[in-house]
């Protein structure tokens, strides 16, 4: 068993920040094992967390990490809210009391095996975020947005007609399950990479065109650049813009939830983590592939760690609070023209 320990101390600290966690927040914790990862005749279980109310009229918040192995520090910055609100919940009452009417939903480590050997892809090669059975509308970007020819290759979607990847299929039946009936629902992907600056995607990546909740999506980002003005300055849009992707989960999941959920609100979001920033930072990071999406010096990552936390607690007063600012149906029309002028013309 110590042996056991140190192996996975040196490959998966996070797994053991993790069972600290549930140790210490276990009488407001509830946990379930969705999967299990076997990595090195070890085996490594992916966690669903939940938080909050029960009721399944509450809003729900989901905050999901690990999907790229290669990218930990995004499970590492939802192990470092989860140790906030833990710790917050033994004095804070009225965070007790604003969990009595909304539910967090926590998938930190999605792909423990990815992030046990530092790869982007799951033990069997395929990206886990190219796995859905959906494909783009339109011209796409070659290998980047998901091909089938090679797990040796990155962004490999599988082969065409297997099932989703246990870890994908985990993913996507928690959200089924825990996001898509109630009224409304967020979700925050964590994810580093992709430029100098921190974006919040909305992560409907298939099509060029706006989603059909597009109006949603600028009503909330007017509506943390409104409440902080001079806090952390992320990007707020949608990822289409740059490119759109095959088999992206969260596509799945709108899709499946505007036909099954239609009266119901359910935004997907990427938190896209400006890793080139720590790369010009220290350009020695380059030397090692792993260097590329997570900040390697000690200060930069405790920046990190603390810089998202306004962000979350944002978004969870936002999911709370959702009817205050939603637009009404006499606005909808208007604000969805006012994104497609800013984002897509």
């Amino acid at each position: 068993m110590p042996e056991t320990l140190q192996l996975i101390q040196r490959h998966l600290p996070e797994h053991l920040e993790l069972d600290r966690l549930l140790r210490q927040g276990a009488r407001h914790l509830r946990c379930q094992t969705v999967h299990t990862v076997m990595v090195d005749n070890i085996a490594i279980p992916v966690r669903v967390i939940e938080l909050g109310s029960r009721s399944p009229l509450v809003p729900v918040i989901g905050f999901f990490g690990g999907v790229h192995g290669v990218e930990r520090i995004g499970t590492q910055v939802l192990l470092s809210w989860m140790h906030s609100l833990i710790h917050r919940l033994d004095w804070d009452d009225q965070l007790r009391h604003q969990l009595e009417r909304v539910r967090l939903v926590f998938m930190p480590m999605i792909n423990p095996g990815g992030i046990w050997k530092h790869r982007r892809s799951n033990l069997n090669g395929v990206d886990l975020m190219r796995n859905a059975p959906v494909d783009a509308m339109g011209p796409a970007p070659w290998l980047v947005s998901g091909h089938r020819i090679s797990p040796r290759l990155p962004w490999y979607r599988g082969r065409r007609g297997d099932p989703m990847e246990a870890e994908a299929a985990a993913l996507v039946e928690t959200v089924r399950q825990r996001l898509l009936n109630a009224p409304f629902a967020i979700s925050v992907d964590c994810h580093s990479g992709f430029g100098r600056q921190d974006r919040l995607w909305c992560s409907y990546a298939r099509t060029h065109k706006p989603m059909h909740n597009i109006a949603e999506v600028l009503a909330l980002k007017r509506l943390y650049q409104n409440t902080y003005p001079h806090h952390h300055p992320y990007i707020i849009e949608p990822q289409s813009i740059h490119y759109t992707t095959h088999g992206d989960l969260w596509d799945y999941l709108y899709d499946e939830s505007a036909e099954l959920f239609p009266d119901n609100t359910f935004l997907p979001f990427t938190l896209e983590m400006g890793s080139w920033l720590w790369v010009r930072k220290n350009p020695r990071q380059m030397l090692d592939y792993f260097g590329y999406f997570n900040p390697v010096i000690d200060h930069r990552k405790r920046r990190v760690l603390r810089q998202h936390l306004p962000l979350f607690d944002f978004l969870l007063n936002a999911a709370q609070s959702w009817r205050n600012w939603m637009p009404r149906p006499s606005q909808r029309d208007l604000l969805t023209q006012e994104a497609i002028n800013e984002w897509f013309l």
